[in-house]
C-alpha cells in the first residue's frame, strides 16, 4: 500500500475556487455585467498603445460595403444570380435577386478606386516611416479589402478594425498583422476611426456605412472633433440615396453643412482634394501643400 501523502501535499481547496484566481487572469470575472467600464477601457487601450509604439501619428480612414464584389467575384455574383433565375424564370424574387447581382457588380469599379486610392496615400506614408496617412479600414470584405490591399501591394503599413459579428466573416488578409484589431463594442472602435483620422473616404456602402458617415459629420458640425476632409465617393449613388439639398431646404441642416464633405470619381481626385484641403502642422512632413498626383 502506497503511502498516504503528508499534509503538506494535500491539495489546497482554496486554490481550486475561481475567488483565487488573479482577478486580471479570470475571464469569467472580466465578462461579468458589472466590469463592462473596464473592458470598454481595455478595447480603447490596448489599440491605442500599440499604434503608440508603431509611431503612427494619422490615419486615412476608408468606409464602404462589405458586398462589393472584387474582380474575381464580380462574375461570379451575375452568374449564380442567372442560374437561378434560369431555373425560375417567373419568380419575381430570383428576378430581382438578378437585378441586384447586375448592379453589385458594376460596383466593382469602387474596388478598384479604393485599392487605387490606398497605394496613393500608402506611397505618401513611406516617405515618413508610416507616421502620417496609414489606411484604416473595418478589417472586412469588399472595400475594406479593397483598401487595405491597395496598401499593402504598395509595400506598406495598413490597418484592420474588426468589430465581432455574428455572421462576419475573418478579416481580410492584406491588413498587416501587427495593426489587426478586434472589437467587441462597436463604440470604441468609432472611436479608433476618428482618433487619428486626417481624411476620410467613404465609397457606396448600407446601413454601417451611413451610420459611420453621419456620426463624423455630426461631430464635425457639433465641433466635436476638428475638421478633416471628407470625401464621397460616387455622386450618382450618394445624391440618389440621400436628399442632401432638401435638408437644407426643410431647415434641418445648415447650407455651409454641404460644405463639410465633396464628390469625387476617382482615386486621384480624391487624393488631390486631401492633399489641398489638409490643415498640416508645421512639422508635418508634408508641407508645403503638394499634391502626390499619380504613381
Amino acid at each position: 500500500m502506497s503511502p498516504s501523502p503528508s499534509d503538506n501535499e494535500k491539495p489546497d481547496p482554496a486554490k481550486t475556487a475561481q475567488a483565487y484566481l488573479l482577478a486580471f487572469e479570470d475571464i469569467g470575472f472580466l465578462r461579468e455585467e458589472e466590469l463592462r467600464p473596464v473592458r470598454l477601457q481595455l478595447e480603447l487601450r490596448k489599440p491605442e498603445l500599440i499604434q503608440n509604439r508603431e509611431d503612427i501619428r494619422s490615419t486615412v480612414v476608408v468606409f464602404g460595403s462589405a458586398r462589393i464584389p472584387n474582380e474575381n467575384e464580380s462574375g461570379e455574383v451575375i452568374r449564380k444570380a442567372e442560374e437561378a433565375l434560369a431555373k425560375d424564370p417567373e419568380n419575381a424574387d430570383l428576378k430581382r435577386r438578378k437585378v441586384i447581382a447586375d448592379k453589385l457588380a458594376a460596383k466593382q469599379k469602387y474596388y478598384e478606386e479604393a485599392k487605387k486610392f490606398a497605394g496613393l496615400a500608402t506611397r505618401a506614408s513611406l516617405k515618413n516611416g508610416h507616421r502620417d496617412y496609414v489606411v484604416v479600414t473595418g478589417g472586412g470584405p469588399g472595400i475594406m479589402e479593397a483598401a487595405n490591399r491597395g496598401a499593402h501591394e504598395a509595400g506598406g503599413k495598413n490597418i484592420g478594425l474588426k468589430v465581432t459579428l455574428p455572421h462576419e466573416e475573418e478579416s481580410n488578409e492584406y491588413i498587416t498583422p501587427e495593426l489587426c484589431f478586434q472589437f467587441h463594442y462597436f463604440a470604441i472602435r468609432k472611436m479608433h476611426f476618428l482618433m487619428r483620422a486626417r481624411a476620410l473616404v467613404v465609397f457606396p456602402g448600407g446601413f454601417g456605412t451611413f451610420d459611420e458617415l453621419f456620426e463624423t459629420l455630426t461631430l464635425i458640425q457639433t465641433e466635436k472633433m476638428e475638421a478633416v476632409p471628407i470625401v464621397l465617393f460616387g455622386q450618382e449613388f450618394w445624391k440618389t440615396a440621400v436628399n442632401f439639398e432638401y435638408l437644407v431646404d426643410e431647415g434641418v441642416i445648415s447650407p455651409e453643412d454641404l460644405g463639410l464633405f465633396t464628390f469625387a470619381e476617382t482615386a486621384e481626385d480624391a487624393w488631390k482634394f486631401i492633399t489641398t484641403n489638409e490643415k498640416y502642422p508645421e512639422d508635418h512632413p508634408f508641407r508645403p501643400l503638394e499634391t502626390e498626383g499619380t504613381p
